[in-house]
């Protein structure tokens, strides 16, 4: 299976995805994780990628895109995986897409979880003082939620044109979002059979 998870920040997609992961045996690939391991480096890349994290901006698609392709053609990936963070603009979605076009594969499902703004603003910034995420600060909250709406909203219609997009309620406890996940991906898995 290889499936997209969208949603604002906050809404628990690496939550989901670390269930699925353990369930599914597929890898895990969050853009984010990706962007902040580069970020730690000694490098200039290092220091552009995070002059756009720590604002709460969307790093370049072409740079994105790179590391995403690398890690996709990685042995692990070849049954599936998850892609948590990305795609996050059209731009990206549209790259992705021409990606597994000429690689042979297929995107099975695009889950949307969705949640209220006040609840995304709660879970971030109790999020911020758990973890310690740099990205977590008042003004990196706002810039993110603004930039999925702006940015990321727009994938909402593009893969509900290709029939791939289900929308799910992320206000729910953990464990029913979790069933509700799991449901839609064994139902795509029959239908595939």
């Amino acid at each position: 299976m290889r499936i997209v998870f969208i949603g604002p920040p906050g809404v628990g997609k690496g939550t989901q995805c670390k269930r699925l992961v353990e369930r599914y045996r597929i890898p895990h690939l969050s853009t984010g994780e990706m962007l902040r391991k580069i970020k730690l480096q000694d490098s200039a890349l290092a220091k552009w990628v995070g002059s756009y994290i720590d604002q709460g901006n969307l790093a370049p698609d072409h740079v994105v895109m790179r590391i995403v392709t690398r890690r996709l053609t990685a042995n692990d990936c070849g049954a599936g995986c998850l892609l948590d963070g990305f795609p996050r603009t059209l731009v990206q979605a549209r790259m992705l897409d021409n990606c597994f076009r000429r690689s042979g594969w297929k995107l099975d499902v695009v889950l949307d979880l969705q949640a209220a703004e006040d609840e995304l603003i709660r879970r971030l910034s109790q999020r911020a003082s758990i973890e310690g995420r740099e990205d977590d600060n008042q003004h990196a909250i706002a810039a993110r939620l603004k930039v999925f709406e702006t940015q990321t909203g727009p994938l909402r219609e593009f893969y509900r044109d290709m029939g791939l997009l289900v929308e799910l309620n992320g206000m729910q406890s953990a464990d029913v979002v979790f069933d509700n996940i799991r449901q839609v991906i064994e139902a795509k898995q029959g239908a595939k059979s």
